[in-house]
């Protein structure tokens, strides 16, 4: 089959896509010009559904932007996707004074945060995209197409997940609201039936290796596998069983734990550096979102989750203590952690001030990336950088000592799924089918994680204890707001508070409905102006 990108999309390809910029959000999206040419090249526009998680335009970090009214980095769909499920959490606060930031840090959101807006229309104009696509070339190539249709359903998998109610179309055609449930329904049949069956088997690969960053089967099981275990929060019925089953094709699939290590990086930060599509850590990544410093830069995606975390005092490098993070200049000083994240490696609050290169070591957890040189654990002001711990997990360093191909802009990629989501799906799905308690093989594959990162392996788990885990693996990678409504733990009446919970230092409760965000202002035309209960 031919080859249609290959360490992702160059800029230059994008101008064989649709000419469709500054899109509002409608799924019924048009060329603003009606004598702009129409014709577009299959693989052009295949590569713009995916280029659309990647990039925020046409033009890359300072070109076009495909969403009107927000400027395109902040439009970035990881950049987005990482707001609305870390900083209303227990594991990130961000001090800048941008339009919403307060509002998510302190749960006070509603329908006129505009950065809500903005990732709703990223993810409706990423559908668009996907239904131009399967109009005009669905019979192009059968593995393409269900590519294009598993992207498709990505979106309206965090769409449904963040608001609910979901504006659905299957077509270029004026869409109708889908529940919940409906919407549900539709994944589960799409994903096994037209998506997983026609995509290519399972395969872990690296940069050089033909297809990296395209979909096979895997994310297909990853993805289903994380619908079944969130299915009780959005049906009211669980599916711990089929969660289980799914999470377990992934385990036993060529995909793999990345355990090597490489000049004192280990297997765990391997995963979040600028190579870590050149060596072994990519073995872990079932999607992959690639980023090139020079062929596709991005304010938004791994470019947020590095920069955004660093300032100018920070040294990640345990090679060169002079260095920062990988990049020049690109030491924003915003996004750092909440004092509870801490509390998940040091349950007394006593982590040291010391370099984050340092830290794994006094912690006996490799996942530790924390910078305390310098900083108050406790969040104190929110507006103040160094009023909680930082994180230096995404970093720009290559493992051989290097930094990436251009002192601005990222080469890490970002591993939207990878396999370690597998093993803590798996132990925690056959957990609530055991009473509570993970089972044996539950608790092997926590040890599992835990051995690659050289915590202490424990001989039982709880519930609680796997939410912890979840922390523990994935904190800042854009998840934990899911995690914590599955638990219980986030909206309503919980057992469980954190600093700024609820907009108070000490923190405090907040209303159940906020599990689901409010359907943005500029959208409500589409639901005939009925909002999400509550707001």
């Amino acid at each position: 089959m031919k080859k249609i990108f290959k360490n992702l999309i160059p800029v230059a390809v994008f101008a064989l896509t649709l000419g469709m910029t500054s899109c509002t959000g409608d799924l019924d999206v048009e060329p603003l010009d009606p004598n702009m040419s129409t014709e577009v090249s299959p693989e052009g526009l295949f590569n713009k559904c995916y280029a659309n998680i990647a990039m925020a335009g046409n033009g890359g970090a300072n070109g076009d932007c495909d969403i009107d009214g927000i400027d395109g980095g902040t439009s970035g769909y990881i950049r987005q996707m990482w707001n609305a499920n870390e900083l209303p959490t227990d594991e990130a606060i961000n001090g800048w004074g941008d339009d919403g930031i307060e509002q998510s840090c302190f749960n006070t959101y509603d329908e006129s945060h505009p950065m809500l807006n903005g990732y709703f229309a990223r993810l409706t104009t990423g559908i668009t995209y996907c239904n131009q696509y399967l109009t005009i070339a669905a019979d192009y190539n059968a593995t393409m197409t269900a590519e294009i249709r598993f992207i498709r359903a990505l979106n309206y998998y965090l769409l449904m997940d963040a608001f609910g109610r979901v504006p659905f179309a299957e077509t270029l055609g004026t869409p109708v609201i889908y529940t919940r449930q409906e919407i549900y329904d539709w994944l589960e049949k799409e994903l096994t039936e037209n998506v997983e069956p026609y995509l290519d088997a399972p395969k872990a690969k690296k940069s050089t290796d033909a297809n990296y960053g395209r979909v096979d089967k895997a994310a297909a099981w990853l993805l289903l596998s994380r619908l079944y275990l969130n299915a009780e929060v959005y049906t009211g019925t669980a599916q711990w069983a089929k969660a289980a089953e799914y999470a377990k094709k992934v385990m036993d699939s060529d995909y793999r734990l990345n355990t090597t290590t490489i000049n004192g990086w280990s297997a765990y930060q391997m995963l979040f550096m600028g190579d870590n599509g050149e060596t072994d850590a990519a073995y872990e990544a079932i999607f992959p979102i690639l980023q090139d410093g020079l062929k596709t830069t991005s304010w938004g995606t791994t470019q947020f989750l590095c920069a955004g975390c660093f300032d100018s005092d920070m040294h990640a490098n345990p090679n060169n203590p002079d260095a920062t993070n990988g990049l020049s200049g690109q030491m924003w000083g915003g996004n750092r952690t909440r004092p509870q994240l801490i509390q998940k490696f040091f349950p007394n609050l006593d982590a040291p001030h010391i370099a984050s290169y340092e830290m794994p070591a006094v912690a006996g957890d490799d996942r530790a990336i924390f910078d305390g040189i310098g900083r108050e654990i406790n969040n104190l002001d929110r507006a103040t950088f160094k009023n909680g711990y930082a994180v230096a997990k995404f970093v720009n360093f290559k493992t051989d000592g290097s930094s990436g191909h251009d002192a601005t802009f990222m080469d890490a990629d970002f591993f939207f799924f990878r396999t370690a989501e597998a093993y803590l799906t798996f132990a925690e799905a056959t957990a609530r089918q055991n009473g509570g308690s993970a089972t044996p093989e539950g608790i092997n594959a926590i040890n599992a994680i835990r051995d690659r990162a050289h915590a202490t392996k424990k001989a039982g788990y709880s519930l609680n204890d796997i939410l912890d885990e979840w922390a523990r693996e994935f904190y800042f990678e854009g998840r934990r707001r899911v995690d914590l409504i599955r638990f219980g733990k986030f909206g309503g009446n919980t057992d469980y508070i954190w600093q700024w919970k609820g907009g108070t230092y000490a923190g405090r409760n907040f209303d159940e409905y906020r599990n689901i965000y409010a359907i943005p202002a500029a959208q409500l035309s589409a639901y005939n102006n009925e909002q999400n209960p509550g707001y």
